[in-house]
Formats: C-alpha cells, sequence, structure tokens
C-alpha cells in the first residue's frame, strides 16, 4: 500500500481509491477483498471531519493486513446527509463490493440494505442504531446496539458480578436525565433474583444515607444520572460517610458518560473502585494504542480529533476484524468473534444472529478502575456468560 497521506480526503465530492494486486478468482479467500466505504466523508462539518478520520483508520487497518498477506481493493464515496445514496449505488464498482462500509445516516440504510440484498454484499453498519432494517436484512451487520439491548446487557451483567452484593440507587434528583429507562431494568432484575437492594437520596441526611448501606456486605452504589456535577456530590458524600464507618465496602457502577470525566474524577474512580460500562475503551497507556497514535500522526500529519471514542481506532477495529474474517471464511463469514481472533484496540465486536434476519454485535466491555490504582477492562463478548 502507498503511504497512506495520499488518501487524505479534504473536499466535498473527492472519491479515493485504495487498489491492490487484481485476480479474477472470484473465492474472496484467494483473491483481493473489495471494500466500499459510503460515509460523509468532507470537511464541511463534525459528521464529515469525523468520518474522515473513521476512513483514515480503515486505510491504516488495510496496510496493517498488508503486512499479514490479505490484499484490499477499496473504493470510497462520499455519502453526505443530503446525498442521494441511490445514485452512489449506480456505479458499477458498488454492486462488485465483497463489503460496505456505511452509511452513517439512518434514512439511507433501507436502499443501501436493498441494494446489498439483491446483489450479496455485505454491509456493515458503523454508527446508526434507529434503523429496524437489520430485522429484516441478513446483510445487515449492525455495530451499535439500541438503548433498550445495552441496558439489558448491562444489567444481566451488573447482576452477574454483584449478585452476591448490596446494591444501593442513590436518587439525584436530576429531572432531565435519561437514566432512568437503566435503574428501572436494574430494580426489575433484582427484584426477580431476590435480591435485596435499597435507595436512597443524594440530600438525605447522614444516618438516612447510611442506613441505606450494608455493614456485613459489599456495597455497590448506581446513581440515577450521569452528570458530572452529580457525581462530584456523591463522592463527597460517600467519602464523608466513610470517614465515620472506615469498613464500609464501597464500590460503584457508572454510566458510559463518566469516560469522559476520566481526568477529573481519575482518583475518586480508583477510591471507590468504579466500574464503567461501555461499547469501547482505548487504554491511553497501552503500548499498543501509543503506537497508533505515533502511526497516525506519521500518515496524516496531525494528531486524532480529541473525542473519547477515537473515530480512527473505530475504523481500524471495524475493517481488520471484517476483512480478515472475509478472508478467512470468504461467505461464510459471520461475525463471531472466535472467527477471527482479533484482540480489538477499542471496539470489541461479536454479531449474533437477529431472528431471521441481520446479525448484531453483542459485545459491551466494563472498565474497571481498581483501588490499587490500575485500569482492568472486562470484555463480554457473548450475550450470555457460559458457564
Amino acid at each position: 500500500m502507498q503511504k497512506l497521506r495520499y488518501f487524505l480526503l479534504l473536499a466535498a465530492g473527492v472519491m479515493a481509491a485504495h487498489v491492490a494486486v487484481a485476480q479474477t478468482d472470484n473465492d474472496m479467500r484467494r483473491r483481493a477483498i473489495k471494500v466500499g466505504v459510503m460515509l460523509p466523508l468532507h470537511a464541511d462539518n463534525g459528521d464529515g471531519k469525523r468520518m474522515v478520520e473513521y476512513y483514515r483508520g480503515v486505510l491504516m487497518a488495510c496496510d496493517s493486513l498488508r503486512a499479514n498477506g490479505v490484499s484490499t481493493d477499496v473504493t470510497a464515496w462520499n455519502v453526505a446527509e443530503q446525498s442521494d445514496i441511490n445514485e452512489t449505488l449506480q456505479d458499477e464498482r458498488a454492486a462488485q463490493c465483497d463489503l460496505i462500509i456505511g452509511p452513517l445516516y439512518s434514512s439511507q440504510v433501507k436502499p443501501l440494505g436493498d441494494f446489498a440484498k439483491k446483489h450479496q454484499v455485505k454491509v456493515l453498519i458503523p454508527c446508526s442504531i434507529n434503523s429496524t432494517e437489520v430485522y429484516d436484512n441478513g446483510s445487515l451487520f449492525q455495530v451499535y446496539q439500541n438503548g433498550n439491548m445495552l441496558n439489558e446487557a448491562y444489567t444481566y451483567r451488573f447482576y452477574q458480578l454483584f449478585k452476591t452484593c448490596h446494591p444501593v440507587i442513590i436518587d439525584c434528583n436530576d429531572s432531565t436525565s435519561t437514566k432512568g429507562a437503566f435503574t428501572r431494568t436494574l430494580r426489575r432484575k433484582l427484584d426477580q433474583e431476590g435480591i435485596n437492594y435499597s435507595i436512597t437520596n443524594l440530600k438525605s441526611n447522614e444516618d438516612q444515607f447510611m442506613n441505606a448501606f450494608s455493614t456485613t456486605q459489599r456495597n455497590v452504589v448506581v446513581l440515577n444520572t450521569s452528570r458530572s456535577s452529580d457525581l462530584n456530590v456523591a463522592f463527597a458524600k460517600l467519602s464523608g460517610m466513610l470517614i465515620s464507618n472506615p469498613k464500609l465496602q464501597v464500590s460503584m457502577f457508572g454510566y458510559p458518560e463518566w469516560l469522559e470525566y476520566t481526568r477529573t474524577h481519575l482518583d475518586n474512580y480508583y477510591k471507590f473502585d468504579v466500574y464503567v460500562p461501555s461499547t469501547y475503551y482505548l487504554d491511553p497507556l497501552a503500548h499498543r494504542t501509543k503506537r497508533f497514535q505515533q502511526k497516525y500522526r506519521w500518515n496524516f500529519h496531525q494528531d486524532m480529533q480529541n473525542y473519547p471514542q477515537r473515530f480512527a481506532a473505530m475504523g481500524f477495529d471495524h475493517a481488520y476484524f471484517f476483512i480478515r474474517g472475509l478472508h478467512l471464511y470468504g461467505e461464510r463469514f459471520t461475525g463471531a468473534s472466535a472467527m477471527v481472533g482479533y484482540t480489538p484496540l477499542q471496539t470489541p465486536l461479536n454479531f449474533e444472529r437477529i431472528g431471521n434476519g441481520g446479525m448484531q454485535n453483542r459485545s459491551i466491555v466494563f472498565v474497571h478502575y481498581t483501588r490499587n490504582q490500575r485500569v482492568e477492562t472486562i470484555t463480554f463478548s457473548d450475550r450470555r456468560i457460559q458457564n
């Protein structure tokens, strides 16, 4: 592969292609994997800039795969929010793809899905969660789970990890909170399993607050909001309680948004043994992360955008996982993690079929900030823990 800097997409309407050695064998296990990218690849707004970075990660994955003997033929189209994706699909190269990555916008999923079904092309939907096409179209692979799926997954894993503990749910008086659906799902699961839990309020006096905690079991605190300001108050309240009751065992279970507050609250994350559920995690201290950041800087002469989820790393994981899977198994590739044996840089992937439809990623991660000031990740790659 040529140097990746030659594949920068800097303006709307620009199309780029990386062509590997062409072969005529129809078995993709013996030829270059033909990949199409249909995303907003422009610099007009945040969506475009993020997806350009994502696309750069795809190209970096192709470069890494080439070093391992896997050839790719990549064609990219700029499909902005107002674009008619049907016009893009008229390009004869689209029907020749083995895999199309896209689209970003839910309104474009159905026409792309119908096209993929007709031409037997696999489609990886990297971000959209609002389309329901994956329930009926076997050609679609959807990376992100909707809110209900995630709440159920987080709840089940909470139960698995903390079923011998005493949950304490703290009402933070946040009328704007969107976390009520999770706490309701959690309470329903705890009731079903016969696990006693307590409910208290962030404004409760010291005695009332303390009465919600067990003196004989490890307590796991759950707030009903993800706001940083309320989290800060909760840390102060819990610290005061532990001064008076130093033998209490307290851990906390948070929300994906807490990853955004790591720099602000890191010491308290360690102190309170915090677990953060998420669908991704990029370890900033890992050698592999630093190497990826360095390669990105070499190739594109700039750093990745400063989002909690790095889009170049996302694109790398998605592309490496799928292209390697297609190289190994061809049409039989189903997106199961065991088929690829790939350790993700940031985004774990493991797909399961939804009824008679397409494939849905089921992987989630618990990021655990331990009391000995380490960060460990617990990845759940299957829908249920196998005993």
